[in-house]
């Protein structure tokens, strides 16, 4: 077998032919600054091709359902095995998915809880037991005596088919009539029946119709017999009017679960039961999804107006049906409850808002007067705007309104399983003492303890008590059991035994690759990239593939430096099971540990594309042309400032932050400073910046409709104006948005087009050099450049336009020209090139030099914003953000704005970092690179663990009074960083001591 992956003459975007030997079953790590290359190589060029050869093995049929993929440019590659993919843009947006199923760790819990699992009766919590045909016999002579019942035993239970056979052998078995779908037949009309083959149906065979009467008690209890023995066990019994109203009841009896004093609840225990993606154990009112679409009072009402003012949003605007008919309904009620529709809806009484917003709940009377005398009376209902708002949601057929309405809501945990997601009767089945929800609830590293103690029997009260609280539903409740089970018998202990071990093994891997603080019920959705990443990561080790070439993009994002030696043992086991691993980094630890590096560069974009070093990291580490090698030997560092700033002595406090694991946390951002949030991955920072901190800003300041998380109150926001969030999306999801359109230059550069001789001679407007809309752009591709051509089962593929060749406008508008350019000539310009070219125009001249100052040089001002980096565009976002002229009072939020960026790059993000500080404005990044918290003024370090082990400040300071601190992690990795002195060891005892004292030291520690 071939022991080298050879990459031959590759041309990808901006590789510039080159040709590269990779060993194979090796651990190797690819870098360099951001644009050079790296991913093209790596994912567009390696993974892409081994993707494709994999899916051309297919057949035709199956490949059209694939969606195949693009031939890269590439003259060969050699050495290829199947190839998978682990990146950050993959993650799940679907509801339903969880911690536990994207790791299958749900699937073996489903079938532990099916096997093993103790029912017990939601009602009562007594424990489920068998029943005996005498048994059920005596119950239903017992609780429906002289009641007409037809005896149905279930032989179809929610199975997809056409059972015509099934009929045709009932009928000659000698039965007579059938229930199919809940309705009875006879066996002749049932075999004329046209089931939907592709659908599910129930179908109950009737056994016998009798009168429940003791003198027949024989004839019963052989029927149920019968029954049990041709239902498998189950029996159902309709009693057409044996409901306590007269209606129509049915009961459910089994041989196997029923509770003797509230008839049967529980059919028999299989693994879809514990699924909630399955309607046999999902909340019926959910559908599963453990929170429902609701109309929020605060996002309908404005609390600062009054009612006549328009605080009822939906009823004030145009087109949504409001106007005279409510405001009399108002008046009505206001008179009725004796409240002023003039007074702002705040000061309004708690019965009041309730009786507007949810309905008074009985008819109230209305007069009406003119000139002093009553005119009319009658009695009239009020139903409340939140219920007007759901039936109109309910019975509208107009998208557009329904959309209109949707603005409105929010989702809110779902009051009848109490956001569990579960049946109360499946909330009822404990293994170990708790139920399938508690066990999901609890983080990674709990569960791998509780299921340790339950597979050696070690289980007691005292053990499962902190997980007893909740999870047992909402309206719909399960009730505690009356007696606990905590260790499995003989036959439990024989059959969990392979189930037990597989969930361990796959929680191990979730502790290794650093997410012990997640809980298995945590949706896909809200994990960010690094995590859902390494969650994917475990899943592979999981699978214990071996031969297979995987290829990841930065898996350390979101690490702090104390995770990272897990993470990188655990790409090394993934090496050892005989895989090659491809990893795009940027990490000098994981550079370091590594088998073989490949540097890329010189520069970025059309400066890069090129191998600059190979090798071993020693060999690399001492290449002369290698810019990460000139990092790794310290001859290029990140300096440490001179001083830290103090900031404008204006301070923002947060207070009493509880939402998820954040306990009761006070902190102070001091303003006017670069503030650095950091702690280990899952200890609240994100809780904290993001879900309390820029949401109540966003709220307050710049009216987002935003829902913060819990906390008291946040202090010191009128000091600010405006919240701004730079993060690493895109900066536009069509290939119509680029950098240009972004930060504005696009339209002074149009200006500047019609103000040419030609232009103003034709009387060309700005819109005719728009490629956005008809007029200057070539209508044969609409503005795009490119066309696409559909291609069936094989990939769509993209051509240049044949009328402009690409250049995306028509030819009376490239006939304009200024200083001998095109508007396209402009488009396809790099940054450096305008730059230069536009010297004399000062507008677009400094939007330029913003761009060259953060870094993007290279890049093409008219570059389609879907193939930029999440990097490139973050610092577009900042470029623009520094082109805006500071007031001062802005707050800049940044969470891990060094993804994707090498040593170089963030020494240049830094630079502009510390230009938009010293426009007065204050920076709070959440950030776990040493570079990034040696450069900030104030460090807040939260932890001390992720999960339920954090949530709390550590210690706060500038970093030398962190790196003095003695139980902080950050401090300890900040104690090794070359230039960062420790403050004096004697004051590090009172580092979260009062401001005054921490203003002295910092100065000490900085000088």
């Amino acid at each position: 077998m071939q022991s080298n992956l050879i990459v031959r003459g590759a041309k990808e975007h901006n590789l510039k032919d080159i040709t590269v030997e990779l060993p194979r079953d090796q651990f190797v790590v690819i870098t360099g600054v951001s644009g050079s290359g790296k991913s093209t190589l790596a994912f567009d060029t390696i993974y892409a091709e081994g993707q494709r050869r994999y899916v051309e093995s297919l057949s035709a049929y199956a490949r059209q359902f694939l969606g195949l993929m693009e031939k890269p440019d590439v003259e060969s590659i050699t050495g290829l095995s199947p190839a998978i993919s682990i990146d950050q843009k993959t993650t799940s947006h679907n509801p339903r998915s969880t911690v536990g199923t994207v790791t299958e760790i749900h699937d073996y819990l489903r079938l532990l809880y099916a096997r093993v699992g103790t029912p017990y009766c939601p009602i009562c919590g007594r424990k489920i037991e068998k029943q005996s045909p005498s048994e059920i016999t005596d119950r239903l002579l017992a609780g429906f005596l002289d009641k007409r019942a037809i005896l149905l035993a279930p032989v179809v239970r929610g199975r997809k088919g056409e059972y015509r056979k099934l009929f045709g052998d009932l009928r000659r078995e000698g039965f007579a009539r059938v229930r199919v779908d809940g309705t009875l037949y006879e066996l002749e009309e049932a075999e004329k029946l046209k089931l939907e083959k592709f659908e599910k149906h129930d179908v109950d065979v009737v056994i016998d119709r009798v009168t429940l009467r003791e003198a027949d008690r024989s004839r019963v209890a052989e029927s149920v017999e019968l029954g049990l023995r041709r239902g498998e066990g189950l029996l159902r019994v309709l009693m057409p009017d044996g409901a306590e109203d007269g209606g129509a009841h049915e009961e459910l009896y089994s041989e196997k679960f029923a509770c003797p004093e509230h008839g049967s609840v529980l059919e028999e225990l299989e693994p879809r039961s514990f699924s909630f993606n399955n309607p046999y154990g999902a909340c019926p009112d959910c559908a599963g999804l453990g929170s429902k679409q609701e109309f929020s009072p605060e996002l309908v009402i404005d609390e600062r107006l009054s009612i006549a003012e328009g605080a009822i949003l939906p009823w004030s605007k145009k087109g949504t049906g409001g106007g005279v008919y409510y405001w009399d309904k108002l008046k009505a009620l206001s008179e009725h409850l004796d409240f002023d529709l003039k007074a702002p809806w705040r000061e309004l009484s708690a019965k009041a808002q309730k009786a507007v917003l949810y309905g008074p709940g009985q008819p109230f009377e209305v007069v009406y007067r003119r000139g002093g005398k009553e005119t009319m009376r009658f009695t009239t209902e009020f139903e409340g705007v939140i219920a007007n708002l759901e039936r109109r949601y309910a019975d509208t057929e107009s998208e557009f309104m329904r959309e209109k309405l949707e603005e409105l809501m929010e989702l809110r945990p779902c009051p009848t399983c109490g956001a569990t997601r579960y049946k109360p009767e499946i909330l009822a089945v404990r293994v170990g003492g708790l139920n399938i929800s508690q066990a999901s609830a609890m983080s990674v590293l709990d569960a791998d303890a509780y299921f340790r103690q339950l597979q050696d029997g070690a289980l007691d009260h005292a053990t499962i008590e902190p997980y007893l609280g909740g999870h047992l539903g909402g309206e719909a409740k399960a009730h505690a059991p009356r007696k606990y089970e905590y260790v499995l018998n003989d036959f439990g202990t024989a059959v969990s035994a392979p189930i037990l071990k597989a969930i361990r093994t796959r929680l191990k891997f979730l502790v290794d690759v650093g997410l012990d603080y997640l809980s298995l019920d945590r949706t896909a959705n809200t994990l960010s990239g690094g995590e859902a990443q390494r969650i994917r990561l475990a899943t592979q080790v999981g699978s214990g593939l071996t031969g297979v070439l995987y290829v990841l993009d930065e898996p350390s994002i979101g690490l702090h430096p104390k995770d990272n030696h897990r993470l990188i043992g655990t790409l090394k086991h993934l090496r050892d099971l005989g895989n090659t691993l491809i990893v795009v980094e940027h990490d000098e630890d994981t550079m370091m540990e590594a088998d073989y590096l490949v540097d890329m560069g010189p520069g970025a974009g059309v400066h890069g594309g090129e191998v600059v070093a190979v090798g071993t990291p020693e060999q690399v580490k001492q290449d002369k042309n290698s810019l990460t090698g000139r990092y790794l030997r310290g001859e290029l560092k990140i300096e440490v400032p001179a001083e830290r700033r103090r900031g404008s002595g204006k301070r923002l406090k947060v207070i009493g932050a509880r939402e998820h694991n954040l306990q009761n946390v006070d902190i102070e951002i001091p303003l006017g400073t670069m503030t650095v949030v950091t702690g280990p991955s899952g200890s609240g920072k994100s809780t904290l910046i993001h879900d309390i901190l820029h949401a109540t800003l966003a709220k307050e300041l710049n009216g987002a409709k935003t829902t913060p998380g819990k906390f008291d109150r946040i202090e010191g926001m009128e000091h600010l104006d405006k919240v701004i969030e730079i993060d690493q999306s895109p900066i536009g999801r069509t290939p119509r948005s680029n950098p240009a359109t972004y930060t504005g230059v696009f339209t002074e550069i149009r200006d500047l087009f019609t103000r040419t001789p030609e232009a103003r001679r034709r009387g060309y407007l700005a819109g005719r050099f728009s490629f956005n809309v008809k007029g200057g752009r070539c209508e044969h591709c609409k503005g795009d450049g490119v066309m696409k051509i559909e291609m069936n089962f094989l990939p769509d593929i993209y051509v240049p336009c044949e009328v402009c060749k690409g250049a995306r406008y028509n030819r009376e508008t490239l006939e304009v020209k200024y200083n001998g350019k095109t508007i396209a000539d402009v488009l396809d310009m790099t940054v450096e090139d305008a730059n230069t070219f536009f010297e004399a125009i000062p507008p677009i001249q400094r939007k330029m030099q913003l761009l060259l100052d953060v870094g993007l040089g290279y890049m093409r001002i008219g570059q389609p914003s879907t193939t930029l980096s999440g990097g490139e565009a973050q610092r577009i976002k900042l470029a623009t953000e520094l082109s805006k002229r500071a007031t001062g009072k802005t707050i800049y939020i940044l969470d891990e704005p060094t993804t994707g960026l090498h040593f170089e790059d963030v020494r240049k993000l830094m630079e502009v970092l510390q230009r938009l500080v010293d426009g007065g404005n204050t920076l709070v990044i959440i950030e776990h690179n040493l570079d990034v918290m040696k450069c900030g003024d104030h460090l807040i370090d939260l932890g001390p663990e992720g999960g339920v082990r954090g949530g709390t400040v550590v210690a706060t300071g500038t970093p030398e009074e962190m790196a003095a601190h003695p139980t902080s992690y950050t401090g300890e990795y900040l104690r090794k960083v070359p230039g960062i002195v420790p403050a004096g060891a004697e004051p590090a005892r009172e580092l979260v001591g009062a401001a005054p004292a921490r203003k002295g030291r910092a100065k000490k520690g900085a000088a």
